[in-house]
């Protein structure tokens, strides 16, 4: 019995296994052979016009200028973002469905196409159009119905497709406080209380702080503080109480800071003001007045010392070929030569050269003072990409550092210029190497 039993098993099993392979078989076939249903396909650079007609009555419609630039036209003139009218330019160029729902429906209702939620009708330079009817979401695993306009079939569109073309004015418009280019940036002007200053970058292309004297700049710092006036963004969808309200708390607000930037187009203000712990800001770019987060405007309230280079040396991660160190406690000329480094013609431990380099890297100013440089006691010369000379000099319990060729002052904590002096001095020859075997 028990041979039949096991004999009857294997048959079974042998065929459930044959069912599901072919059951997988067919599956594969019917995905492969699956094409989604093409609606439209349109070359984008021939649309000129979209329109999206909503059941509501609401109309939003962009437009291309003989330029090529867009712009939004209805329900008013808006400036558009050129990224979110970019994505529906090319959502409405190919328009795929998933699958065909109905062929011929006997009523339209159902799918919410009778009255259809939204018109979106493409425009083409040479005057013929494309319709798409949007009709409801489908009940049941996502995506929405819609229609050709003059084709009985109602198809299937994923969300992905729908959310692509259903658009209003308020997702296409430019919500920026301020609309500069940042690549054709020609200066930053602040303006903070009694304090005024203005940022510009060098024939290097590298920021630097203009006035009220000529500083070296921190890039990040400033590149930050661009990036952030940049993603400024106002509400759209205010009420017209909610404007007076912001227009009247502004007014009535502490002045924080003054913005100009400054690029090929022209100038752009924005103006930060403050009432209790909420801030405000009126921008030139842009009507109205409008509520800036606390953490954004606090990005914005900073003086002029926090976007100064405080590193002393501009070498960075470059790596030295040469460096000159002289002090009471020590002199030397390093030279690099292949990967060894070189005093007076005699090999240096490569450890205790670093070490040095790392401390001279790491050298940074606490303050800037305008005053207090009296008699250097250390001079360091470092040649990487450029030459950077310093003079360093003591201050009462303090030390202060001078670029060569520059006005700022480096205020420098003892504990850093004692580290530099031990390090110098813990620059050794290398051992000796030894003797190979024979």
């Amino acid at each position: 019995m028990r041979p039949k039993g096991l004999l009857i098993a294997t048959v079974v099993l042998a065929a459930l296994a044959g069912a599901v392979w072919w059951s997988n078989r067919h599956k594969k076939e019917d995905t492969e052979t699956k094409k989604s249903p093409q609606l439209w396909s349109l070359n984008q650079d021939d649309i000129v016009s979209i329109e999206i007609a909503r059941r509501d009555g609401e109309r939003t419609r962009i437009e291309k200028a003989q330029d090529g630039t867009w712009r939004i036209t209805s329900p008013e003139p808006l400036p558009a973002d050129r990224d979110a009218i970019s994505s529906l330019v090319s959502s409405a160029a190919k328009v795929e469905a998933d699958k065909v729902v109905e062929e011929k429906p006997e009523d339209l209702a159902g799918f919410g196409l009778k009255e259809p939620h939204a018109r979106v009708i493409v425009t083409l330079k040479d005057g013929k159009t494309r319709t798409l009817l949007l009709g409801e979401d489908a009940p049941v695993g996502g995506g929405a119905f819609a229609q050709l306009e003059g084709d009985p079939k109602v198809y299937l569109l994923t969300s992905w497709v729908k959310g692509g073309l259903d658009k209003l004015a308020v997702d296409l418009r430019d919500k920026r406080l301020m609309t500069f280019q940042r690549d054709k940036i020609v200066r930053v002007e602040v303006t903070r209380g009694r304090e005024s200053f203005e940022f510009s970058k060098n024939a290097q292309g590298d920021w630097v702080i203009s006035r009220p004297q000529t500083f070296r700049a921190d890039g990040w710092s400033v590149d930050d503080y661009v990036r952030r006036l940049q993603d400024l963004k106002l509400d759209p969808l205010l009420t017209s109480d909610q404007k007076a309200d912001l227009k009247k708390q502004f007014e009535s607000g502490t002045p924080v800071a003054t913005v100009q930037v400054t690029d090929a187009g022209g100038t752009q203000k924005l103006e930060l003001r403050k009432t209790k712990d909420k801030y405000y800001a009126r921008s030139s770019a842009v009507e109205g007045f409008h509520l800036v987060q606390e953490f954004d405007a606090k990005a914005l309230d900073k003086g002029l010392d926090e976007f100064r280079n405080k590193k002393v040396f501009d070498f960075g991660f470059n790596d030295p070929s040469k460096v000159e160190y002289r002090s009471e406690k020590r002199k030397l000329a390093l030279t690099k030569s292949g990967d060894k480094w070189l005093a007076d013609g005699k090999a240096m431990d490569a450890v205790g050269v670093q070490s040095l380099i790392d401390r001279l890297r790491e050298l940074s100013a606490t303050a800037f003072p305008s005053s207090g440089f009296t008699t250097p006691v250390i001079e360091i010369t470092v040649t990487a990409k450029t030459t950077e000379k310093v003079l360093i000099a003591k201050a009462g319990d303090k030390y202060m550092a001078r670029r060569e060729g520059e006005p700022a002052l480096y205020e420098l904590t003892a504990a850093s210029v004692e580290d530099l002096e031990k390090a110098a001095q813990d620059v050794k020859e290398a051992p000796a190497e030894a003797p190979k075997k024979k």
